[in-house]
């Protein structure tokens, strides 16, 4: 008879206790799935949780799991770094592989988790960091692989999509919409971490840290909330054929460096990312061989975030030893990261009324082109800030206030017709 796989679950909030449901209510075909018996040996927690069925597996300190070696596996839905990453690491040394739902700790220490997950023969896997239910990681470095992978890009924090998507459909602003979003559960009471870009920046850090193999850390990304996002902002990209949406993208530039970003930016709607509505995330790649491909679905959320945790459980039982596509390197500096000032796109400019030949007249002085324009703004092409900064100034000379300025996502993509 096999021996049976034990798993740990720390932390018996929303995810853990998710990932706790969806097991058993799985556990046959998860048991199927890997060809051995399994089983939740314990829940660790400060709580006492009488009343629940599983209350027997709780337990308050974590070097119960720790010493036992029937234990081999950990599901790690606590949040936060501390203590976090002590309970993780000390788990990796003692050879039990991880998953976990904890984006924050991967963005900011996962360099360092992988490599104590390889020195000791066992994995840290994080499937459920970015993207909830959606599966990407595991995508990026298998299915995939045979790529140049050079861009990615996505709607990666359903709250914030959530509320510009009222702002453009229900013509709200941007505090009503928040303070729906709030009362529906969506945002949190302190909502910073979504509408000012932290969430999103960390899902960004971590993808691009898989995808161009070396650690990139929060304080290196541009990031830039949509609390300043106007609905007459809204309003004039609906105008102009596009929608205003939280972007978190990483491009590899034509010298080799990389440039992550977090911002609004109007999508057009030929793109399949401006029809990401509701609290949805979805992943658009780039690569010499795939052109480009999406992934959709549930960005959060109680059981799609369990079931991101669990495949990467099923993944480490089912694995015979490290995975080692699934890394990165420390980064003892940002050499490989560009600076914002190289990044270049097409702008949308709200203004007060500017007619077209006015418009054509300041775009001109500056070296771009007016794409479409509409009585009160206007599309150019793609320019740095630092243009953009002069076109204000001469649309300003010209008696035309700028209200805002919103960079337009490129399609990445190399191919041809």
């Amino acid at each position: 008879m096999q021996k049976k796989k034990q798993i740990a679950v720390l932390g018996y909030g929303v995810v853990g206790s998710g990932v706790v449901e969806l097991f058993y209510q799985n556990q046959e075909k998860i048991e199927k799935n890997t060809g051995y018996p399994m089983d939740i040996k314990y829940i660790l927690d400060l709580r006492t949780f009488e009343g629940d069925p599983y209350a027997d597996k709780v337990v308050h300190d974590i070097n119960v799991i720790l010493q036992d070696p029937e234990v081999g596996y950990v599901a790690e839905c606590m949040g936060g770094v501390n203590p976090a990453f002590e309970f993780v690491s000390s788990c990796l040394k003692a050879g039990k592989s991880v998953s976990t739902s904890n984006k924050q700790l991967v963005a900011e220490k996962g360099d360092i988790l992988l490599q104590i997950a390889k020195e000791n023969n066992c994995n840290f896997f994080f499937e459920a960091s970015v993207g909830g239910a959606i599966p990407i990681m595991r995508p990026l470095h298998t299915c995939l692989a045979a790529n140049d992978l050079y861009a990615v890009a996505g709607i990666l924090n359903g709250t914030t999509n959530f509320i510009l998507e009222k702002m453009f459909c229900d013509q709200m602003s941007f505090a009503d919409a928040l303070a729906l979003a709030q009362q529906l559960g969506y945002a949190e009471r302190n909502p910073s971490a979504d509408v000012d870009g932290a969430d999103a920046c960390r899902k960004i850090c971590i993808i691009s840290s898989l995808v161009f193999g070396k650690h990139v850390y929060p304080d290196s990304v541009f990031t830039k909330g949509i609390r300043d996002i106007q609905l007459e902002d809204v309003k004039l990209a609906q105008q102009l054929g596009g929608t205003v949406k939280l972007i978190a993208q990483v491009v590899r530039e034509d010298d080799g460096k990389i440039l992550p970003t977090v911002m609004p930016m109007v999508v057009m709607q030929d793109s399949l990312l401006s029809h990401v509505n509701g609290v949805f995330n979805a992943i658009m790649v780039w690569g010499d061989g795939i052109d480009k491909t999406m992934f959709y679905g549930r960005g959060a959320g109680k059981m799609p975030t369990a079931s991101a945790v669990l495949g990467d459980i099923i993944d480490e039982v089912k694995s015979n030893g490290t995975v080692p596509a699934q890394t990165w390197e420390t980064s003892s500096d940002t050499d490989f990261i560009a600076n914002i000032d190289t990044f270049v796109a097409p702008r949308m400019f709200r203004t007060s009324t500017c007619a077209a030949d006015v418009a054509k007249q300041a775009a001109g002085q500056v070296g771009v082109t007016v794409r479409m324009h509409t009585e009160n703004g206007f599309l150019v092409s793609a320019c740095t800030e630092r243009i953009a900064a002069k076109l204000t100034d001469a649309l300003q000379s010209l008696g035309v206030t700028v209200y805002s300025q919103i960079p337009v996502l490129k399609d990445h993509s190399k191919f041809s017709e």
